[in-house]
């Protein structure tokens, strides 16, 4: 797997991982609290095995303190230092809420939303475009009733799947079927 790097934009170190090419674009933020990796495997078989340029953005160190913008700032930062332009964005958890509040102040910048365990949060959808939502059939922290609820409030245009015994930690413990879904989904060619 690729190492991570950190870019400092303003003196935050903000960790990330740049791997694959592909013309798909997808920029994945991690869940707060849990291992660097935790969406390693599933970004790195999607931009070696789906063929997509996913970059992963972690958090800066001592963040406790952060608003959900300044972690917007820090995710524009890197996408900006990798220098894409129009791609999918997404989020485990908190990491998805992230992405949700990205998507809706930049909604020109977003080709797509991906959420993978919904949390319970008042961000609305960006206008216009596509959302997949992953749920855990078995995530008490983020619970399936959550991406059913968002996905209410666009239901011509968000779609949800379900990984099967997966609980919050499932871009974990089921990593090739999270991925799987999210190429099938993002790859439409």
């Amino acid at each position: 797997m690729t190492d991570t790097q950190i870019f400092e934009p303003e003196g935050r170190a903000v960790p990330f991982v740049d791997e694959g090419d592909g013309p798909v674009k997808l920029v994945l933020i991690q869940e707060q609290g849990l291992p660097a990796d935790v969406l390693g495997v599933v970004g790195h078989y999607l931009a070696e095995e789906a063929g997509f340029h996913v970059l992963r953005v972690g958090y800066r160190a001592g963040d406790a303190d952060v608003s959900v913008e300044d972690r917007v700032d820090d995710v524009l930062a890197v996408i900006e230092h990798v220098g894409l332009s129009d791609t999918w964005i997404g989020g485990h958890g908190f990491g998805g809420t992230i992405a949700r509040a990205l998507a809706a102040s930049h909604h020109e910048r977003v080709n797509g939303l991906l959420l993978l365990g919904v949390e319970e949060d008042e961000t609305p959808l960006a206008p216009v475009i596509p959302v997949l939502i992953i749920q855990g059939s078995d995530d008490a922290s983020t619970p399936p009733v959550n991406g059913e609820r968002l996905q209410a409030t666009a239901p011509e245009r968000a779609s949800v799947k379900s990984i099967a015994g997966g609980d919050h930690l499932f871009p974990m413990t089921h990593p090739i079927e999270t991925a799987v879904d999210i190429e099938e989904y993002l790859d439409w060619d």
